[in-house]
């Protein structure tokens, strides 16, 4: 369970994305940021997030926000994702969970009485001055730009 709140500096991070590339919360600093953190490639509740914010990366970039997804899937099972579902931006291969767990992405989850430690599907909205803006943690897949867009507006 994330400790971040709204108005907290966003932690840095390094990471590398689905073609070995670099990518760190500096290379944002003149736009907005929506960091998503997601549990796996090509499950049906990640492929609908991934897919809403794909549908409505054109109206982001407008608003002037990138757009970042961070799991801890391997590189290649990120480039089949991207290329299965024609996915516009970044996902970063965290698979040390380095990123995900200074974002308190990381933590105890139960499914069907069973308690394990695993990804806490988050969203984090940071600012042009790495701030986070806003922070979501029960997450509509299938409508999580409308959640977001309902949320800035307030």
């Amino acid at each position: 369970m994330t400790k971040l709140k709204i108005g907290d500096k966003a932690p840095d991070f390094v990471g590398v994305d689905q073609n070995g590339n670099s990518i760190s919360l500096a290379d944002f600093k003149a736009s907005k940021l929506i960091l998503y953190f997601y549990p796996k490639d090509n499950t049906p509740g990640c492929t609908n997030e991934a897919c809403d914010l794909r549908d409505n990366y054109n109206m982001w970039l407008e608003k002037g926000y990138k757009v970042v997804g961070v799991s801890p899937d391997s590189i290649a099972s990120h480039q089949k994702f991207i290329s299965k579902y024609d996915l516009p931006f970044p996902l970063i291969a965290d698979v040390e969970k380095d990123i995900i767990k200074a974002y308190g992405a990381w933590g105890p989850k139960k499914l069907y009485g069973r308690e394990y430690e695993g990804l806490l599907r988050t969203t984090f909205v940071i600012d042009e001055e790495g701030k986070v803006e806003q922070i979501f943690t029960k997450v509509k897949t299938k409508e999580h730009t409308n959640q977001i867009l309902d949320s800035l507006k307030n």
